[in-house]
């Protein structure tokens, strides 16, 4: 390994035996090898270890390090720890039951000495069983993103997943993951980064390829695991105190957090959301009304739907 690498990559990990070495070969075959891999053990109990040995004992670009008790338990606290240890001049979050394309590294990077950003946000594939084929890694369209785009970061038109963006490491100068939150922490977290100015370039290519299955983060949350419930509560409002701080909250921003109160009813969500928008009293009275209007506007709008589709079978 070069005693000062390009890249940094940090992989948190807990549990992943049966998956890992497929996430760590793709890694391995990277087009672009000046790179550092950080694998942050979140504490667990099979023989991942074992597995990762296989590769750290004949590469030293992997380091396998357990995440000390200062830093919590979870993705954040791994990835933070992996963020103080970093040596590259760039950053990217890789998680350990993926995988990636051979190009990720030399693409991205291409793509940040052209266009002088701050980060490169690529393309993922999701699969289940059937492992996709890698297809040739052409960048046919890219364009900026920046501070105004911040309404399409919030609301998810710009999916700014974890693994999804290489970030240049300065980046994280003052931000880091909040390691109080359990799920929800990326788009937290890079929503907050976003608005700090920094400038990235969006391209159209695949690079990257998550596994759906029922163990991970994402499956536990759409199975109302109470723990990834909360923690989406928890991150909705730090996402809507900080574009508050920043000035950045619109009539269309707010109207978004409130439509999606409504999925959150037992965490009183609502509430929590105008006690902290410190609304006049004219304002809130407007905001109860219209929260008090969405079943009834999704129960028209789902009618509706069924109508033009009863009427297109005809």
């Amino acid at each position: 390994m070069s005693l000062h690498p390009t890249v940094t990559i940090i992989m948190a990990t807990y549990n992943r035996a049966h998956f890992i070495e497929e996430s760590l070969l793709s890694i391995l075959n990277q087009a672009f090898t000046n790179w550092e891999c950080l694998i942050i053990d979140d504490g667990g109990t099979d023989n991942t270890s074992e597995i990762i040995a296989l590769f750290s004992e004949h590469d030293s670009r992997f380091q396998f390090l357990k995440r000390p008790d200062s830093y919590k338990k979870g993705l954040p606290g791994c990835r933070n720890y992996g963020l103080d240890l970093a040596q590259g001049d760039y950053v990217i979050f890789f998680d350990d039951d993926d995988f990636v394309h051979p190009d990720n590294l030399k693409i991205c990077l291409k793509e940040l000495d052209d266009s002088l950003k701050d980060f490169c946000h690529y393309q993922k594939l999701s699969y289940s069983d059937v492992k996709p084929k890698f297809k040739n890694a052409i960048v046919k369209e890219r364009k900026s993103i920046d501070k105004t785009a911040i309404e399409k970061v919030i609301t998810q038109e710009i999916g700014l997943a974890s693994c999804t963006v290489l970030w240049r490491k300065h980046c994280f100068n003052q931000v880091r993951f909040n390691e109080n939150l359990l799920y929800a922490e990326e788009w937290e977290c890079y929503s907050k980064l976003i608005t700090h100015n920094f400038n990235g370039v969006i391209i159209d290519t695949v690079l990257y390829y998550n596994r759906k299955h029922a163990d991970s983060n994402t499956a536990a949350f759409y199975s109302c695991n109470p723990i990834r419930i909360d923690s989406t509560v928890q991150a909705i409002l730090l996402v809507l105190q900080n574009l508050k701080e920043k000035k950045l909250l619109t009539y269309s921003l707010k109207k978004y957090f409130i439509l999606n109160s409504v999925k959150y009813k037992e965490y009183n969500l609502f509430d929590q959301i105008l006690k902290e928008l410190e609304l006049s009293l004219f304002e809130k009275i407007q905001w109860q009304f219209f929260y008090k209007l969405i079943p009834l506007r999704l129960c028209l709008f789902g009618m509706w739907n069924r109508f033009k589709k009863d009427r297109i079978k005809k």
